[in-house]
């Protein structure tokens, strides 16, 4: 069996999801906003 060595592997694909994760649910969470509050507006 082969010896593991902690913090040997490349993580950059990883970060790069999350990174990409994080973009999206920022995204998502504005675009909800901005529409409950245009929502707002319109039934005022």
């Amino acid at each position: 069996m082969a010896e593991h060595k902690h913090g040997s592997v490349d993580i950059k694909v990883q970060e790069k999801t999350f990174a990409g994760f994080i973009r999206m649910v920022t995204w998502g969470a504005g675009i909800s906003i901005g529409i409950l509050v245009f929502m707002a507006l319109v039934n005022a």
